[in-house]
């Protein structure tokens, strides 16, 4: 297959004759001369497809579409059919490949073991990158992590072989820089079992976050389905220089829309100023997307994009993109539903924090506002690298401050860690003598892997509870995710700012302005950072940690051990019984921002991801109880006791009570991870009732057969008492558009009906009646 991609001309893959597709990565192999097997050989380009979809689309719709929608539509699996309304209906996909994630990877291909079906029907790839703890340094924290989740790498491994998924060993990389480099390109629709899977927009592709069960569908063959995205575009004029660089860019935006200033919407950004922004800064801005809610972001493709490809191997793809540069870009004219501009040369380096990604500060102002608020100034770890920024060009930059103040005999005053994006970072940054200068200044070089943006970090210098301040270059910064200390205030911002104030030792330290001391009394300030977008000399790909699935793996074992504590296979869950729910129990009513991480905390959950039933203990023990303020202490109303949420809810289970839980505003923002869905359908969940929900989650508990539901009018949610019985009434007229209706009965005896609104089209109710939308799929093969 790699051979014959190798021999098409590019004349019959524009047109589309015979083999009309192109390996990604071929040309890569030749390059850095490494194994075949390091790379996926089933991913191809198909832009005729695409042009003909959007043809028939835009003959239809007559007017011109944004770069997103050309995407989005041009992967309908019935353009001429489909109704197409932005924010209104449902749009039936194809996507071209999957992603996942270890710690939803297991979820999700047990799902898939559940479907009954010999072999996914698109490429699909396993990435190794959650499960790695950072406690003493890369290599270190990589041995122990092989020994430790052996179980699970080899279920991974053996499921991936046996169902014709890709395998990415651990210490591979993340998963959205190893899509950069051999995956994404301009106009593909991939969907990824993690919320930052926008990252590929840098590349100009449409990448989407989805739970597993979603993941699923498409590995399935089954279209996808999306609610039509509204289009946010961020027009983007001057140029990006000095201190400010592009995690500025979506730091200020965040601070603009909001945590949920996205909800429903794709960011596409545009104009002049996209030229002066690297592919991969392009990348940094389309990750940290998810934290305002977007649906995904994208960039248009530019010059940045095409070397980029060709460094990475894909210069073919690059040419051909050339070819259908007019498909990659939007039409002129085209209009969206809100407009942002900045101005690049008016904006300032900024730093978000702390506890949530959209509280923006100007770098020059952060330090004042922290005394004026309480929180600690003295920087105790600075932490570069994550999905978020981890390039060769964010390396570069960051080593280029770090080299300033060598240079006059200073190192770091904070802890200062470095993570690596990918094995192919790791080995060229090496190389290239960035690794040795973050090193020397006090850099630890941790594992190609997630670490301490997702709470897989062993941190020993501070007692929970304590207050300290730790700044990043990560992208979420909710309490207690990067450490599980609740009294951390963490900041993000770029990799250049994390290093300098983790040299300077305190948040109240602008490089533009201020001045550091050398051990010489030499007050001395830090010149403008720079770096190599890309390596002079190619890069260098590192160990070969790729395994691809055999021709036929139907002959491959996967065993899992009704004994194992890590992984669980899982029982299909009960059907719609054809009535009304009543009498449900508030199990907690929530107070304030409640993401997935308060739902289903990661960090040392993490490796319960496998195992519904043993992760089903983490059950919203970070929510805020209303009734109390307290996290994990709610009133047991069977005994009159109180307990932890997961074990009330046990109880309840156990005595044949189903609850629901009621919450606030935007209610599972953050990672897209589904067992935030599944503990509570396993625990006896019938409904959620909030304000509003994230995109993700309200996908994810459709799923699993739960009732995702909000209050018409927001104030009743004031209305609910944490002791309410709740019946959910008009279920045997479910249809689309048509509200249900919640019976309150407080402890009082008295009673109130409140109107409950939905989203659920036609096949979403088949997954409710049918209990899960795995369940659905089961029923429709038969």
């Amino acid at each position: 297959m790699a051979t014959y991609c190798l021999t098409v001309t590019r004349l019959q893959l524009a047109l589309g004759h015979g083999a009309r597709r192109l390996h990604v990565a071929a040309a890569y192999r030749a390059k850095a001369n490494v194994s075949m097997s390091r790379f996926e050989p089933t991913s191809y380009v198909n832009y005729k497809k695409l042009q003909s979809n959007v043809d028939i689309v835009q003959k239809r719709l007559n007017r011109p579409l944004t770069l997103s929608e050309k995407i989005v539509y041009g992967h309908l699996d019935d353009p001429h059919n489909q109704d197409i309304d932005r924010g209104r209906t449902y749009l039936r996909l194809r996507p071209d490949r999957v992603a996942m994630q270890d710690a939803t990877a297991q979820m999700a291909m047990l799902q898939f073991i559940s479907s009954g079906l010999p072999k996914v029907a698109v490429p699909s790839t396993i990435h190794c990158d959650h499960l790695i703890e950072a406690q003493i340094g890369g290599e270190e924290d990589l041995a122990r992590a092989k020994d430790i989740n052996h179980e699970v790498y080899n279920f991974l491994s053996s499921a991936g072989a046996k169902y014709g998924v890709g395998f990415w060993k651990p210490g591979s990389g993340i998963i959205h820089q190893i899509i950069l480099e051999n995956y994404a390109y301009p106009g593909v629709m991939l969907i990824g079992t993690d919320s930052h899977t926008p990252n590929g927009g840098g590349l100009g592709a449409i990448c989407i976050g989805v739970g597993g069960a979603d993941a699923v569908d498409v590995m399935a063959g089954i279209p996808w389905e999306l609610k039509c995205p509204k289009v946010i575009g961020v027009k983007l004029t001057g140029t990006l220089s000095g201190w400010t660089s592009p995690k500025d860019i979506i730091l200020k935006v965040a601070g603009i829309l909001t945590v949920k200033g996205g909800t429903g919407a794709i960011v596409e950004y545009h104009g002049p100023g996209v030229d002066s922004i690297s592919c991969t800064g392009m990348a940094t801005i389309c990750n940290m997307g998810a934290e305002i809610g977007a649906t995904t972001s994208v960039f248009p493709y530019n010059h940045r994009m095409r070397t980029y490809l060709e460094k990475t191997g894909r210069g073919q793809i690059a040419a051909l993109a050339d070819e259908y540069s007019d498909l990659l870009v939007p039409d002129k004219g085209c209009e969206y539903d809100e407009v942002i501009e900045l101005n690049l040369d008016e904006l300032k380096p900024h730093i978000n924090g702390p506890f949530t990604p959209d509280l923006a500060h100007p770098v020059s102002e952060v330090g004042a506002v922290a005394e004026k608020n309480g929180w600690p100034l003295e920087v105790k770890v600075g932490l570069i690298g994550s999905c978020t920024n981890s390039s060769y060009e964010d390396m570069g930059r960051a080593a280029s401050v770090a080299k300033q103040a060598l240079d006059k005999g200073l190192k770091c005053k904070a802890q200062f860690t470095v993570t690596p994006g990918s094995e192919q970072i790791r080995a060229t940054i090496e190389r290239d003598g960035y690794s040795k200068i973050l090193g020397d200044v006090g850099g630890v070089v941790l594992a190609n892997a997630c670490g301490p943006c997702i709470g897989q970090w062993d941190r020993r210098d501070v007692k929970k509870g304590e207050k300290n301040t730790i700044v990043t270059s990560f992208n979420r910064n909710f309490t207690a995710r990067n450490d599980a200390n609740p009294a951390t205030h963490a900041f993000v911002t770029s990799p250049e700012i994390v290093t300098a104030m983790a040299i300077a030792g305190t948040l109240n330290f602008n490089p533009e302005t201020d001045y550091l001391t050398a051990p010489n009394g030499e007050k001395f300030k830090l010149e403008p950072p720079n770096g190599d977008e890309l390596p002079a000399k190619d890069f260098d790909p590192g160990q070969d940690t790729y395994q691809h699935p055999p021709p036929d793996g139907s002959g491959v074992g996967v065993d899992v051990s009704p004994q194992s504590n890590r992984l669980q296979l899982l029982e299909p869950f009960d059907k719609w019984s054809g009535n009304d729910l009543e009498n449900m129990q508030v199990l907690i009513k929530v107070k304030g921002k409640c993401t997935t991480d308060h739902i289903s905390a990661a960090g040392p959950w993490l490796k319960f991801r496998g195992h519904l039933d043993n992760i089903s203990n983490n059950m919203l023990i970070g929510a805020v109880n209303s009734e109390n303020d307290a996290i994990n202490k709610i009133k047991n109303h069977l005994t009159g006791e109180y307990g932890g949420v997961p074990d009330v809810a046990r109880h309840y289970k156990a005595n044949s009570l189903s609850w629901v839980v009621v919450g606030d505003d935007n209610y599972g923002e953050g990672s897209s991870r589904e067992h935030a869905a599944l503990e509570p359908r396993h625990l006896g969940g019938r409904a959620i009732i909030v304000k509003s929900f994230a995109r993700i989650h309200e996908t994810n508990l459709k799923k699993q057969g739960v009732l995702p539901l909000t209050f018409n009018n927001p104030s009743d949610y004031d209305k609910i008492r944490p002791d309410d019985k709740i019946s959910i009434k008009g279920l045997k007229t479910f249809t689309p558009g048509k509200p249900l209706s919640a019976v309150v009965k407080h402890s009082d005896g008295s009673e109130e009906t409140l109107q409950l609104n939905h989203s659920f089209n036609e096949t979403q109710i088949e997954w409710f009646r049918a209990g899960s939308a795995l369940n659905r799929m089961k029923e429709l093969q038969h």
